[in-house]
């Protein structure tokens, strides 16, 4: 599909220069060709000016004139009749009739196109006075395919350029197309795997709560029966809690999310999450502590700020094993507050750190020693840097200097 699309944008910017080179051309060869006539004609009239001086000086007949199969000249007097010409004149068609008309009416030079024998003419036809007062009109032709030469000429070089532009302009746009859709690809296969992955974990717990259900069709009287349902309501609330962060994942990537950004004081909002984690931590042997000030002045959403902070310690006590220790800390810096979550578990193998916050992303069961290992989804870091970044913020992870793994979040200073 996306080289379809590569392939019809390449094809689109072609066209568009193609349209452009041949309105490109089209002006210069008309331009050029007016320019050109314009030369000509300027040539022609001086030619007939000389001749028509020649005679007025009682010159003879310039014989070059008839050598020359690019000119022709014809001489006509006030009656019409032909006084002069050369060997040239009649494969021109001269005299042109209606053209000298047309200088003796006007009093002036007339320059025109004429069709001639075995084509169109240039035809400049010049009024002069002979001594005496005797009137005269000098007409000097040449072939209109002759004159235009140097426009075929250029429209010949004009072609293959315009030509080997298109197929540059092909190669090109075929390569910059290819790297125009690199980050699109790149988006439509992380979509993809979004999708896969979130369909594997949807289908896992309905698999297991379908297995469960047909058991307790076969048997309903099961000995273990409420065990089974309580399995299922574990399965659903799994299922039920991946759709919330599907959702809100969702909200977030279309940008209708409301996150507040206001100010709030971030050391409650800290000694509370830990509070809600203290019966977990202390069922899965682990000392969970907290260390801030009593105030903490923070600008953002002090809601969405508990759930960065409920996530990166849900994480935490997922990888920390019984007898580790779990250190949430709030303190100011540079203006800025931060708040950093740090384990005593096994750390984050460096090759996984550039995808902790991909989504769907676990790092692994070897690291999953703690407090309801291996569960999860692999979505809440990524929900949590997402939730961070809406607040103006950042949210880091990396290796603690103990060991271990520190979760750092970053937020504006609400002073």
């Amino acid at each position: 599909m996306l080289d379809r699309f590569r392939l019809r944008l390449t094809l689109g910017y072609v066209g568009i220069l193609a349209v452009i080179l041949l309105l490109f051309f089209f002006a210069t060869v008309v331009l050029f060709r007016d320019q050109t006539l314009d030369r000509q004609d300027a040539v022609l009239v001086h030619e007939a000016e000389q001749i028509a001086r020649r005679r007025a000086d009682g010159v003879g007949r310039d014989e070059t004139m008839d050598e020359s199969d690019a000119y022709g000249y014809v001489v006509l007097g006030g009656d019409g009749g032909e006084v002069e010409r050369d060997a040239s004149a009649a494969s021109l068609g001269l005299p042109a009739v209606e053209a000298a008309a047309a200088a003796v009416r006007r009093g002036e030079t007339v320059v025109r196109t004429e069709d001639g024998p075995e084509g169109g003419v240039r035809v400049a036809s010049v009024p002069a006075l002979r001594a005496g007062g005797e009137g005269e009109i000098t007409q000097v032709a040449t072939p209109l395919e002759l004159a235009l030469e140097p426009v075929s000429r250029l429209a010949l070089v004009l072609v293959p350029i315009g030509l080997g532009a298109l197929a540059l302009a092909a190669g090109g746009g075929l390569f910059l197309s290819r790297r125009a859709i690199r980050p699109v690809q790149a988006a439509f296969e992380r979509q993809r795997a979004f999708v896969a992955d979130a369909s594997h974990e949807l289908k896992t717990p309905l698999a297991l709560i379908k297995v469960d259900a047909e058991v307790l069709l076969r048997n309903p009287a099961v000995p273990d029966g409420g065990e089974i349902l309580r399995h299922q309501v574990a399965e659903i609330d799994r299922m039920n809690g991946l759709l919330s962060d599907l959702l809100l994942l969702a909200r977030l990537d279309g940008g209708k999310l409301a996150v507040a950004c206001e100010p709030f004081d971030l050391a409650p909002v800290l000694v509370g999450t830990v509070d809600r984690f203290r019966r977990r931590a202390s069922a899965a042997g682990v000392e969970l502590c907290v260390r801030a000030p009593a105030s903490l002045a923070a600008r953002g959403d002090a809601e969405r700020t508990c759930q960065i902070v409920s996530a990166l310690l849900d994480n935490a006590l997922r990888f920390t094993p019984a007898g580790g220790r779990v250190t949430v800390t709030g303190f100011r810096r540079k203006g800025r507050v931060e708040a950093s979550v740090t384990d005593t578990g096994p750390g984050v193998d460096p090759r996984h750190l550039p995808r902790v916050f991909d989504r769907f992303f676990r790092a692994g069961t070897e690291r999953a020693a703690g407090s309801g290992a291996g569960g999860g989804a692999g979505l809440g870091l990524a929900i949590a840097r997402d939730l961070s970044r809406r607040q103006a913020g950042e949210l880091t992870i990396g290796s603690g200097d103990g060991g271990g793994t520190e979760a750092r979040l970053v937020l504006p200073g609400g002073d």
